[in-house]
């Protein structure tokens, strides 16, 4: 092959090569904005599934609006943040776990024998989520949930019942568990046996556990067991360590005590 031969080969590929560039650049630009709408809309989806609110033939997001009311938390404190001190990383519409815990300001470390979660760091606030009834009562509190499982870290919701003790409901919308085993984490049925489970005693502390093998109904503690998923004892060591992290005193524990109390107060 002569010298110009080669030189225009070469030419052909570099301009090929560009203009697939362009293209590729060009499509995820312009799938960028389809992408986030997505993946917010998936959110709502997880957040309606784990409180229990059907959306079939409805619009996830009206659903969301009428029923849904979200509030952010400082969670060491357990205090609410006022709506006036909302910035851009505080507030619930643009809030994203994953930007706030690589944010210094908004974060931080925790020591290694207390991380069970296996997370690193923390935010120092979180968005929760009421599920509003009639008179717009608060029925149930969706919890967002996250920590390593074997090959991820799952993010997903918790529900309380408004007594603050008892589950209703639990989803994970993001994980990276090998199907078939630890990604039964998205099985309707495992995911339906934690509905009613009692997660948290009358003394503030957590009780729920999930199991290596399977539940026996006739165990006086059967009420705070889960079923653990079968062949996947990582998987499922994990769940079990991400839940009992964020109803501990290092996550919701604080909020949750400031509600159970503020609830016996008004019943005085």
């Amino acid at each position: 092959m002569s010298h110009d031969s080669t030189k225009k080969t070469i030419t052909v590929a570099l301009g090929v090569c560009l203009v697939c560039s362009v293209l590729v650049s060009s499509a995820a630009v312009g799938l960028n904005s389809i992408q986030t709408a997505n993946k917010k809309l998936d959110k709502i989806k997880n957040i309606l599934a784990a409180g229990d609110l059907k959306s079939e033939g409805q619009n996830p997001e009206t659903i969301y609006k009428e029923k849904v009311k979200p509030i952010v938390i400082e969670v060491k404190s357990g205090d609410v943040l006022p709506e006036s001190k909302y910035d851009e990383f505080t507030k619930p519409e643009s809030f994203d776990i994953k930007s706030i815990v690589q944010n210094p300001d908004y974060s931080t470390a925790i020591a290694a024998d207390q991380d069970i979660a296996g997370i690193k760091k923390k935010p120092n606030y979180m968005v929760i989520y009421e599920i509003l009834g009639k008179e717009n009562e608060v029925e149930k509190f969706i919890l967002p949930i996250y920590g390593k499982g074997l090959w991820s870290t799952l993010y997903g919701f918790l529900a309380l019942d408004k007594d603050l003790q008892t589950v209703k409901g639990i989803t994970f919308y993001e994980h990276g568990e090998t199907p078939g085993l630890g990604g039964e984490v998205d099985n309707p049925k495992w995911k339906a046996s934690w509905n009613g489970k009692q997660a948290i005693d009358e003394n503030g502390q957590v009780v729920i556990e999930i199991l290596k093998g399977i539940v026996d109904p006739t165990n006086p503690n059967a009420n705070r067991q889960i079923d653990g998923l079968s062949g996947s004892t990582l998987t499922t060591r994990g769940v079990d360590h991400l839940v009992k992290y964020w109803l501990s005193e290092q996550g919701y524990g604080p909020f949750l005590a400031k509600m159970k109390k503020d609830g016996a107060d008004e019943k005085i």
